[in-house]
C-alpha cells in the first residue's frame, strides 16, 4: 500500500512478469490460414465447367447459388494433354500453386484404376470404368476407404445409346456432345450422388452430393474424369 492506505497499482518488476507470462498462456496463437485447403465439405452442390483452351484441359470447379447458377470458385483443374492413361491435377486456386487432388491411371485387372491423391501423395480414393457394365450404358465404381462403395451409371439407357453410337460415327468423336446427361450414384439401392451434363455448346457439370461422408475432393476429381477421359 502506498502512504493513504490505497494499493498501489504499479505492482513491482516480479508482479509485472507474472501477469505477463499468464495473460501469454492464457491467450492462444491464432490458427494459420488454410486457403490452401477450401472448406469443400460444407458444400453440396458444385458446378463445373471446361474453359476453352488449345493447350490442355482446364476447369473452374464453383459452389453452386440456390438458382444453380456458378457461385464463388473453390478449385481450379488442369489436364495434362496427351496422356493415354488421363492424368488430372485440382488446384486451391487459379495460380496452380498449391495441389487440391490429383488422379492418373495405373494398370489394373478391370483396365485403369485412377487413384485419387492429396498434395502429400496420399491415397484418399479411387475409381474405375466397370467394363463389362459399360457395353450400352456405361457405368462407373467409385470407392472411398472405410466409407462407401458408390455405383454410377448413366440413368436414360436412351441417351446412353446415343452416345454410345456417337463415338462410331466417323468424324462424330471431334464434335462434343451436347445433348444433356445424368449419372446416378448408389450404395443398396440408394442415390448418394448424381452429376448432370447441362444442354449447351459449353461443356458445364452440376455435381450433387447427397451423403455428407463423401470426401468433396473424391466427387469432384471422379466429375472430371467423366469429361477428360472421355475426350481422351
Amino acid at each position: 500500500m502506498d502512504s493513504t492506505g490505497t494499493e498501489s497499482s504499479a505492482g513491482t518488476g516480479a508482479e509485472k512478469d507474472e501477469v505477463a507470462v499468464s495473460l501469454t498462456k492464457a491467450t492462444p496463437a491464432l490458427a494459420p490460414t488454410t486457403a490452401e485447403e477450401p472448406d469443400l465439405q460444407s458444400h453440396d452442390t458444385f458446378v463445373i465447367k471446361k474453359k476453352l483452351s488449345l493447350t490442355a484441359g482446364e476447369y473452374v470447379v464453383s459452389v453452386a447459388r440456390p438458382d444453380g447458377s456458378e457461385g464463388e470458385p473453390v478449385a481450379y483443374a488442369r489436364e495434362k494433354r496427351l496422356s493415354l492413361r488421363g492424368q488430372v491435377t485440382v488446384y486451391t486456386d487459379a495460380s496452380r500453386k498449391s495441389v487440391l487432388a490429383a488422379f492418373k491411371g495405373r494398370d489394373h485387372e478391370v483396365g485403369y484404376m485412377y487413384d485419387v491423391r492429396d498434395a502429400s501423395g496420399q491415397s484418399f480414393g479411387s475409381f474405375y470404368e466397370d467394363a463389362g457394365a459399360s457395353f450400352l450404358r456405361r457405368t462407373w465404381q467409385v470407392r472411398q476407404p472405410g466409407t462407401m462403395k458408390l455405383t454410377g451409371r448413366e440413368r436414360s439407357r436412351v441417351v446412353a445409346f446415343v452416345r454410345f453410337v456417337w463415338e462410331f460415327v466417323p468424324y462424330l468423336e471431334y464434335v462434343p456432345f451436347i445433348w444433356p446427361y445424368r449419372f446416378e450414384y448408389t450404395e443398396s439401392g440408394k442415390t448418394l450422388m448424381t452429376v448432370t451434363k447441362k444442354l449447351g455448346l459449353h461443356t458445364r457439370y452440376v455435381l450433387e452430393i447427397l451423403a455428407p461422408d463423401i470426401d468433396r475432393r473424391l466427387a469432384i476429381a471422379h466429375t472430371l474424369a467423366l469429361d477428360a477421359l472421355e475426350v481422351d
